[in-house]
């Protein structure tokens, strides 16, 4: 009996933000959206292929975004423009403590939710 990895990542935002996260997640960052279940639908949010994951964004009301450290860690080719693409969509940029073999910032996506970014020394 083995876990055999990762199937997705599930973040939340206000059902009044729903429309707004589209345009982050899909618009912003370009992840491509992926048709829910019909029996889910109902519920409002959205899922998007990432690679080979997914990423799975569900309508929450009353959590406290800002306080948590549960996040998505998002590998990119070339962190400064990555850096740069998210500070013209006045995404705040925070540094994040090193990590040996990588360079990496954090940010919070307009809902509060925590996103690291992240590039591997080659």
């Amino acid at each position: 009996m083995r876990i055999l990895g990762l199937h997705h990542v599930q973040v939340t935002v206000a059902k009044s933000d729903e429309q707004a996260a589209r345009h982050f997640y899909l618009e912003v960052l370009g992840l491509h959206e992926l048709p829910k279940p019909e029996n889910l639908r109902k519920r409002g949010g959205f899922w998007c292929q990432l690679g080979d994951r997914q990423l799975h964004l569900s309508l929450e009301e009353n959590v406290n975004r800002q306080a948590t450290k549960a996040h998505i860690a998002y590998a990119v080719d070339d962190l400064n423009a990555w850096r740069e693409h998210l500070e013209a969509h006045d995404i705040k940029i925070g540094e994040s403590i090193p990590i040996p073999g990588m360079d990496r910032f954090e940010c919070r996506d307009p809902f509060g939710n925590r996103i690291e970014v992240l590039q591997e020394h080659s």
